[in-house]
């Protein structure tokens, strides 16, 4: 399995960062890769690629803020939530993308 993600907080500065962490150290525990582009006020870092979304089989929006060009992940199943909840609902996270993603 393979999931984009992003990350955005006010700032994105620390919360955006450690939800990316927490992303890909779940990701990597479930044996699911994952690419997670950060958004923040120092404008966006590892950015996901149409080929990335094209062999994406969900996406996680993990935002306190509008993310730049969200209409890329409108063909895709995908869960919204807020950045803390990666750092503290990671469990119930990627629970919540499998229910959608099966």
């Amino acid at each position: 399995m393979y999931i984009v993600c992003v990350a955005a907080c006010p700032t994105g500065v620390a919360h955006t960062f450690m939800a990316a962490e927490a992303l890909e150290i779940k990701g990597k525990e479930l044996g699911i890769e994952i690419k997670v582009e950060t958004q923040g006020s120092m404008g966006a870092d590892n950015i996901i690629s149409m080929m990335d979304i094209e062999r994406a089989d969900a996406a996680i929006l993990a935002a306190d803020v509008a993310i730049n060009d969200v209409e890329r992940f409108s063909g895709l199943p995908k869960i919204e939530c807020s950045v803390a909840d990666p750092i503290k609902h990671g469990d119930a996270l990627f629970a919540a993308l499998k229910q959608e993603v099966l």
